[in-house]
Formats: C-alpha cells, sequence, structure tokens
C-alpha cells in the first residue's frame, strides 16, 4: 500500500496497478455519490415541499389582528391533526399591515414574492384591502378576506373575473348587508317594541361606512324612523363633545353609531361621562372585542353593539370554538377569528376536492362552498362575498350589561335578556 493510503489520502490514482480493483471501487462510489446528488438536487419542488404555507396580512397589535392569528393556528392544529391538506401540514407566516395602505401592500409583497405563501387569509381596514387588491392579482395568490365590509372590495370579481377570481371575502358580511340587517333591528325592535322612531345617525368616515350609512338612511326612513340628524366625523376625533350637543339638540330617542377604528373607546367614555340621555349602539367595531366594557371602565353600560356570533349553538363550530379559544388565549374572540377559522377549513377543504393546490382548481372549488361555519353556514355569492341572511352569517345585536355581561336582544328568537336603559335614565 502507498504512503498515500497509509495517510489516508484516498486518490484513485494513488494506488498501484495491482490494487486496480480498489481504484475501480472508489471511481464507482464517487460516481454513485454524484448521481444521487443530482436526483435530490434535481427532485420537483412538490416533493421536497412539505408544508403549506398560509400568509397572513392583518394588523398585529390590535385584537382583531391577535384573534385572526390565534384563530388559524386553532384551525391549522385541527387540519394537521387529521393529515393536512393533500398530505402536507399547514404552518403560518404573518406580516403586519397595520392600517395603513403602504404598509398593506408591502405586507402583501413580502408574504407573497419573499415568504412564497399558497394562500392568504387577513385583513382589516377596507381602504387598506382594497389598496392590496391588484398586488394581490398580480401575485396570483388567493385572498381570504376576514376583516374588511366594504362591498366594492368583492364588486371587482364581477366587474373583472379574470382579473380578481382571487379574492373571497369570508367575513364579515359586506356593509351594504350589514346595513340591511340594521334595519330590521330599527324596525323589529327600536320602532317595534321600544317605540323609538326618532332616530340620529353618526359615523366615521370611512370607506366601509360611506358605503353603509346612505343604505342605512334610506331603509330607516323606509320602515317608519324619522332620522333628526346624520353626520360623519374624522377616525381621529378625541373630542366629541360638540357632536354629542348636536346629538342631544335632535331629540333623538337612540343614536345609531358606526365606528371602527379608535374613536370607539374614546366615544363611549365620553357619552358616559357627559350623561347623554339617550341610548345608543349599532355598529362598533371595537365593542365587539371581549375586554371592551372593562377597557373602558364600564362606561359602555347598556350600549347595543352588532356581532356576528356569540357563545350560542348557531352551528355545530360555534360554542366548541368559543370554548378552545377562550382555553388557549383566555380572551373572548372578536369576529375576525370566525372567518379566519372558517377560512382554513374552507381552503383545506376546497383543495383537498380540487385534489390540487394550483389556484385555478381551488377557487372552482371555494366557488361551490357550503360548510358549517361559527357564524352560520358559509357560501359565497357570484362576488366571491359570503351570503348574508337565513342559514348564513347575520348580525346580532347584544348588550353590555351590569358587570360586563352581554346579552342578545335581537333577533328575537335568540333573545336571552331585556333592553336596559343607561342608569341615569332608569331612575
Amino acid at each position: 500500500m502507498t504512503a498515500s493510503v497509509r495517510a489516508g489520502i484516498f486518490r484513485p490514482d494513488s494506488f498501484p496497478q495491482q490494487d486496480s480493483c480498489i481504484r475501480a471501487c472508489v471511481r464507482g462510489l464517487g460516481v454513485l455519490l454524484a448521481f444521487s446528488t443530482f436526483i435530490v438536487a434535481s427532485a420537483p419542488a412538490s416533493a421536497q415541499e412539505k408544508t403549506i404555507k398560509i400568509g397572513v396580512p392583518t394588523a398585529m397589535q390590535l385584537q382583531v389582528g391577535r384573534d385572526t392569528q390565534d384563530a388559524i393556528k386553532i384551525a391549522m392544529d385541527e387540519v394537521n391533526a387529521k393529515g393536512g391538506v393533500l398530505g402536507r401540514k399547514l404552518e403560518m407566516t404573518v406580516a403586519d399591515e397595520t392600517e395603513n395602505p403602504e404598509t398593506g401592500i408591502s405586507a402583501i409583497k413580502k408574504l407573497t414574492a419573499d415568504e412564497k405563501a399558497d394562500v392568504l387569509i387577513g385583513g382589516y381596514t377596507s381602504g387598506v384591502t382594497l389598496a392590496q387588491l391588484p398586488h394581490i392579482s398580480t401575485a396570483k395568490t388567493i385572498y381570504l378576506g376576514v376583516g374588511a365590509a366594504s362591498p366594492a372590495i368583492t364588486a371587482k370579481v364581477k366587474q373583472d373575473y379574470d382579473k380578481y377570481k382571487y379574492i373571497f371575502r369570508v367575513g364579515p358580511i359586506n356593509a351594504a348587508h350589514q346595513a340591511r340587517q340594521l334595519v330590521g333591528f330599527i324596525s323589529g325592535m327600536l320602532i317595534g317594541e321600544l317605540q323609538y322612531k326618532k332616530l340620529a345617525i353618526i359615523g366615521e368616515n370611512a370607506k366601509w361606512v360611506q358605503d353603509l350609512v346612505p343604505i342605512l338612511k334610506k331603509g330607516a326612513s323606509e320602515v317608519g324612523a324619522d332620522i333628526r340628524m346624520t353626520e360623519f366625523f374624522d377616525a381621529s376625533t378625541s373630542d366629541f363633545s360638540p357632536l354629542l350637543s348636536k346629538v342631544r339638540a335632535s331629540e333623538a330617542q337612540f343614536l345609531l353609531v358606526i365606528l371602527s377604528h379608535a374613536s370607539s373607546d374614546t366615544f363611549a367614555k365620553q357619552w358616559y361621562d357627559a350623561r347623554v340621555p339617550i341610548p345608543y349602539g349599532g355598529i362598533d367595531v371595537k365593542s365587539m372585542d371581549g375586554d371592551f366594557f372593562d377597557r373602558v371602565g364600564g362606561k359602555a353600560i347598556s350600549e347595543v353593539a352588532a356581532n356576528f356570533a356569540v357563545r350560542a349553538p348557531l352551528t355545530p363550530k360555534t360554542v366548541p370554538f368559543f370554548d378552545e379559544f377562550k382555553k388557549r388565549t383566555g380572551r373572548v374572540p372578536v369576529y375576525t377569528a370566525f372567518g379566519a377559522y372558517d377560512a382554513v377549513h374552507a381552503y383545506a377543504q376546497a383543495a383537498e376536492s380540487a385534489k390540487s393546490l394550483d389556484a385555478d382548481a381551488v377557487i372552482k372549488a371555494l366557488e361551490k362552498t357550503s360548510i358549517a361555519g361559527v357564524a352560520g353556514t358559509m357560501e359565497f355569492d357570484e362576488n366571491h362575498d359570503v351570503k348574508a341572511g337565513g342559514k348564513n352569517m347575520n348580525l346580532l345585536f347584544v348588550q353590555w350589561q351590569d358587570k360586563g355581561n352581554r346579552v342578545v336582544l335581537w333577533p328575537k328568537e335568540l333573545r336571552t335578556g331585556q333592553f336596559t336603559l343607561p342608569p341615569w335614565m332608569s331612575k
């Protein structure tokens, strides 16, 4: 044996002629290793990928964002426990879209271009989502929205199907549907039961509110309401004294509010501190938070806040979801959680039905979706908008009462308590 072999240097040309058998074996091993490396490197991507990536664009610092992520995790765990989707496990990657359109666009680009997300589930503010739509369609990535309510979002699907077919709204029901169901509350409870015909309407100057208020005002008038005032205010408003003075002067019997952003907490506190002799309620997104009553020091007492689900047997999934969410997080989930949880299951079912992760194939399967969701049976219309009413998702009108308890007032068939006035009016 040569010195090079004794030294542990195994080069084929280091062997003497009589060691040709050993040299051939070494060469053969080298060829085998090289061929193996080639096979691994050239294997199809689908064989190497072990997960399906869910990209989550959301306002991470808000409860709507936290609840979106936690609900997706619950749904992913359920799907993964059953073997995943097409034999692949689900995983989540998150990007903070805040409440700013430019940041929202950056979040979509990060999730689609950098993270290579297979599907997007998230959203919150309509203005942000509308800004994101062209970038979602360019990425050809399915987007299941769970937060924004403007009808303009899904209207684009019908306007240009080939470009915007990737867009679906899982929740909430759009602003037009919300307005119609709010009219039902006005007609059935405010006018029908409480005899409150004189109403004032105020709302944030936001896209979804601008879509909603004209429909609400027209519908309320048609069912016999006397609309004493309608006014929009800037979402950054910090002093509601002038507006509350106008409401008092209108002699309204009930104040309808359409609120979403930071104004909700401030408004509740100032309404309470001013002892405004007019109960209020409507669509107040922040007051859906499970901690809202405590957060404002109990000053939301008697507010009637719309919600999309409560811990009640709306579907077979409602109570189990609420209990699991509370067990994991210690919180009561807000509306984005319902949509986020349902979106994961809808996507998983559609991909399994399509037997593919190809976007076009999954879209066709999603269009046929009909599953029990947290807030109702989830189905999509021709605009890829979640259907509302009846067995589908509805607005529930829920009142904050003593010690932060919440009771359902409307629809009547789901009622769990009676309407109460603010403490300074009930004496």
